[in-house]
């Protein structure tokens, strides 16, 4: 018998909830899911978790028993109460209603480690799939004071997210996630997993927040905007997209400081690595 789907019918029943389309809701149903992120997450006393989109509390459960304290950001305002409700004896659970796009997560992060009780920070999120690219990057681009990142997103989106760089999932976003973390294959979570359940399978990752980035870079926006240039025309070679991007000059520019740098002027985008990219950045901010 499935305790957490009876569980998950009589809140939304005496809440009157139904999942959002809008907002992307598909909720965790399933325990050895939520067991497989709360044991990842390696969760302590000692440690603060943000959880975004926390929905009906199901993993928020299992994430108090663990942690010293735990935010939790939720949007949808329908859920707001039966969060309140539900956690409300629960001193060390503090609930904001808000974009995740908008919190100023570095304030949040500082005013609790100040108070001493907490050593880790780590985020643990069940994303909705039309948005996670955009919230990955605000996590990782603002380079804050965590230690990981679990979460729950589309499988595609997942295995382009901790692909090696250089690999044929490789896409802009992969280099960028290598570039701020080590990443880990959790979980593939099917369909049956939710309730409503939706049209893709799902995948857990965590990502561990590097203390240095693999490569040595004076300016990291030149060498994120190259490899941005490089993916927008994906088909292309790199000459070519770099050339259409203007990133160089010309092809014969691009040529010629292509071979300056040992690389072969047909090569694809996706093939080259993070340090082949820093190497043409590196060169180009000399210039």
């Amino acid at each position: 018998m499935n305790t957490i789907l009876e569980e998950t019918n009589f809140l939304m029943r005496k809440y009157h909830l139904k999942a959002s389309k809008s907002l992307g809701q598909n909720f965790l149903i399933d325990e050895n899911v939520i067991n497989a992120i709360v044991n990842c997450s390696d969760i302590s006393k000692e440690d603060f978790i943000i959880e975004i989109g926390p929905g009906l509390g199901t993993l928020t459960k299992y994430l108090l028993e663990k942690a010293g304290k735990v935010t939790a950001i939720e949007l949808d305002g329908k859920m707001i109460n039966l969060l309140k409700d539900r956690f409300s004896l629960y001193s060390h659970f503090e609930l904001w209603q808000e974009d995740v796009l908008k919190v100023n997560f570095k304030d949040l992060i500082k005013k609790e480690k100040e108070k001493g009780s907490i050593k880790n920070v780590k985020i643990i999120a069940n994303l909705p799939y039309y948005i996670t690219t955009p919230i990955m990057m605000k996590l990782l681009e603002e380079e804050l004071d965590i230690k990981s990142i679990t979460v729950m997103i589309q499988k595609e989106v997942a295995n382009r997210l901790i692909a090696i760089p250089g690999q044929k999932e490789s896409g802009a976003i992969t280099y960028s996630v290598y570039y701020y973390a080590t990443s880990e294959d959790i979980l593939e979570v099917p369909k049956e997993a939710f309730l409503p359940k939706p049209e893709v399978t799902s995948k857990v990752i965590k990502l561990n927040i590097r203390k240095q980035p693999p490569v040595d870079i004076s300016n990291k926006e030149t060498l994120f905007n190259i490899i941005k240039c490089a993916f927008m025309q994906r088909r292309k070679t790199l000459l070519n997209a770099l050339v259409n991007a203007k990133v160089f000059k010309n092809k014969e520019e691009g040529i010629k400081i292509l071979q300056s740098l040992h690389m072969d002027i047909q090569v694809r985008p996706e093939k080259l690595t993070l340090e082949d990219y820093a190497t043409i950045a590196r060169f180009l901010l000399v210039e």
